[in-house]
């Protein structure tokens, strides 16, 4: 049996969310970068070169090697918040919680999957594809990630945000920020690039926040008189 107590447990509990936060935020921010770098995007770029240039390959490839393990920190980071709020939560905004953090991972696993499948069988090694195949697969990756996985972001953000300032366990300034990079999400992010990143730079402030509370004992649940 553990020895930990109520108090014990209810402290690691935002330390997890936090951690895993921080860890999600870096590597999400680091493909979202070797993906820009790799491919290029704008409807004018419609290229190959991406296929054939080693070191954009390269750059792609270690991209969609992240975005699994960043998915699974996403998951452990949801689940180990709605896990601590609990009875707490507002129905309605639960779901919307976990259903557009579910969403997300989806969409981003199935845009990581799309860039994959193109990589693989688009063209023999050393050849260069078609501009049919390559413009589609590149269209249907970042129509995925930009177009989709980014609105289901903002919907997590804008929700978690809304859950913090109800439960007064955000501040004010923090709750803004998450409106502030739900709107970028919604309506700059499939126009402006490198735009998406202000996801995984709220996540990173949003966990470092949550440590650092949980560094000074401090727990995610408003406090139980």
């Amino acid at each position: 049996m553990s020895n930990k107590g109520p108090g014990q447990r209810a402290l690691e509990t935002p330390r997890a969310a936090g951690l895993a936060g921080v860890l999600f935020a870096l590597l999400l921010a680091a493909a979202i970068v070797l993906i820009r770098l790799g491919v290029p995007g704008g409807a004018s770029t419609v290229t190959s070169n991406g296929f054939t240039d080693s070191a954009r390959r390269s750059a792609v490839q270690a991209a969609l090697a992240l975005v699994p393990f960043a998915g699974i920190l996403f998951l452990w980071f949801v689940g180990v918040v709605r896990a601590r709020v609990g009875d707490a939560e507002d129905r309605f905004l639960a779901t919307v919680f976990l259903g557009s953090g579910l969403l997300f991972v989806a969409t981003m696993f199935t845009a990581a999957a799309a860039a994959g499948a193109v990589l693989a069988t688009a063209h023999t090694p050393g050849s260069s594809p078609g501009l049919p195949t390559w413009d589609f697969g590149r269209r249907l990756a970042y129509s995925l990630m930009t177009g989709y996985a980014m609105r289901m972001a903002a919907v997590f953000a804008f929700s978690t945000s809304l859950i913090g300032h109800r439960l007064r366990i955000l501040p004010r300034w923090l709750t803004l920020l998450g409106a502030a990079t739900a709107v970028t999400l919604l309506f700059v992010s499939t126009n402006v690039p490198w735009s998406e990143l202000v996801f995984p730079a709220w996540s990173l402030v949003l966990s470092v926040y949550i440590l650092l509370m949980s560094g000074g004992e401090r727990s995610m649940a408003p406090a139980v008189s």
